[in-house]
């Protein structure tokens, strides 16, 4: 059944439920629907009076884009240990920002949900919130890169030098088919994403939830364990909003935060997958960034 026909059935089986969503959140939901036939998405950056649930059949797969790339999950242990240790430098930069509170600094309370989320010890949670004050300077940055294939690719960094990281992901980027290129970003917006496992949801039942808690968008994907998650896409401004929803509809969130969410996406044949993942590898290695991001296309 196609998603347009699928959320037909849905309104019309439960208009209450929509009815009260509505109500519920800060902009009234849509019934509009764009065609998956081209994967051309309403563009979530416009304002609008009307939310909209989009579909496209190549986001919504399920499967991974790297399912074809042998080597690109590394050994889990050291993978883990890059992660606590990138952040612990976001949490330094967010209590510098805002103060040590996660009741009165959000930006360090997403973060400390996402350090619980991929079981990052107290201990290290506590001493990275301790050593914010004595801790060197550091500042967040955003390079702009084109990867293999035509891929662009958000590379995000901490870093207490910016000339070192700039040099750094320079010679990356040149040893492994990429560049630095200028207006990458604009192919990206800022958008809330929501975190659900997905094992035990169908994906008419996902559909459903989004329109009930006023998402935009639901995406499968898949975690490092290969396990399937529902990314439920949000305006900023909803996240609280979503994620509270979908709590009360009795799903469990794993983790709730702002991400880039690519407008358009970049199809590559299996050679520039395997060279987009090695390149994606070597930036991830790097001790400066915290974390890529991409607009390749799952595949299908």
């Amino acid at each position: 059944m196609s998603g347009t026909a699928v959320l037909q059935v849905l309104r019309s089986l439960r208009p209450r439920a929509l009815a009260v969503s509505a109500g519920s959140i800060p902009a009234p939901l849509a019934s509009a629907v764009l065609p998956p036939s081209s994967c051309v998405r309403c563009p979530p950056w416009r304002s609008s009076a009307v939310r909209s649930l989009q579909l496209c059949s190549v986001l919504c797969a399920g499967h991974n884009k790297w399912s074809k790339v042998k080597h690109i999950k590394g050994p889990k242990d050291e993978a883990r240990g890059r992660i606590f240790m990138k952040f612990g430098m976001m949490i330094k930069i967010a209590v510098k920002e805002g103060g040590s509170n996660p009741d009165m600094n959000l930006n360090l309370a997403h973060i400390l949900e996402q350090c619980r989320t991929k079981n990052m010890p107290k201990v290290s949670i506590e001493a990275a919130i301790k050593s914010a004050e004595k801790a060197k300077p550091a500042s967040q940055h955003m390079f702009e890169a084109r990867g293999p294939g035509g891929c662009l690719l958000l590379i995000e960094v901490l870093t207490d030098s910016n000339t070192r990281s700039h040099q750094e992901i320079k010679r990356l980027l040149n040893k492994n088919g990429g560049m630095l290129s200028d207006g990458a970003r604009h192919n990206f917006n800022r958008r809330g994403v929501v975190m659900v496992p997905g094992q035990s949801v169908s994906m008419e039942r996902a559909l459903e939830l989004a329109i009930e808690a006023g998402a935009e968008d639901v995406q499968e994907t898949e975690d490092e364990d290969e396990q399937r998650l529902l990314q439920f896409i949000c305006d900023m401004t909803d996240l609280k909003v979503v994620r509270s929803s979908l709590e009360q509809l009795g799903m469990q969130v794993t983790s709730a935060g702002l991400e880039f969410v690519p407008r358009t996406l970049a199809s590559l044949d299996e050679d520039q997958l395997d060279a987009a993942s090695t390149l994606i590898e070597a930036l991830n290695d790097c001790q400066d960034v915290f974390r890529v991001w991409d607009n390749i296309k799952a595949e299908s």
